[in-house]
């Protein structure tokens, strides 16, 4: 079996992979961006530099952030355009209409705070983020909410590949417990809502 790299090396070609594809998970929400945090925190976690969970924690919680503050940006001015309205009903037609309608309330209910929640629960920050684009809400507003809500994510999911880590003594099982961990959470809220309907 071939070794593997040095970790300078790892970490050369890891750091800024992982901040890309997170910032391209939260601009195309298909990418799994949790798994790939926690991922890079299991490979973090067996590495010897006393930093390395630091930068991974890091460059997830400003790639999440850049890329939200990016996509919030774009929907804002898509809504002003020109073609905004037909854009927007684009939008809207593709977010499940409860889970938009119950965003809307909690929007209005919790204002920012409902971000926080919309970045741990799989598949619902477009919901949120189409609501307060719905509702007009300033960039400067939905920056102050969502970083917070990029920190418990990036934490949430590091805490993820820290246990996946510390689990098994090689790196790849604990990638692959982090990521089958990760498949799980974001599995439970869609069983839950179908058990509830059924």
């Amino acid at each position: 079996m071939a070794q593997l790299p040095p970790e300078s090396t790892q970490q050369a070609v890891g750091y800024p992979a992982l901040f890309l594809l997170v910032a391209l998970g939260a601009l195309v929400p298909v990418v799994p961006t949790g798994a790939i945090v926690s991922s890079a925190a299991v490979v973090a976690f067996h590495q010897t530099s006393p930093v390395a969970l630091l930068v991974v924690f890091l460059l997830a919680a400003g790639a999440a952030f850049a890329g939200d503050v990016a996509l919030y940006w774009l929907g804002r001015r898509g809504v002003h355009s020109k073609n905004g309205s037909r854009w927007l009903e684009t939008l809207r037609g593709r977010a499940a209409p409860d889970r938009l309608e119950q965003a809307q309330e909690k929007l209005a209910e919790h204002r920012v705070s409902v971000l926080v929640l919309s970045r741990l629960v799989p598949a619902g920050r477009i919901p949120v983020m189409l609501a307060c684009l719905l509702a007009g809400m300033p960039l400067r507003r939905f920056v102050r909410g969502n970083l917070p809500a990029c920190l418990a994510w990036a934490v949430t999911y590091q805490l993820i590949g820290i246990l996946g880590g510390s689990l098994f003594a090689r790196p790849w099982q604990g990638v692959l417990a982090a990521v089958a961990l990760t498949l799980l959470v974001g599995a439970v809220p869609s069983a839950w809502r179908w058990v509830r309907r059924a």
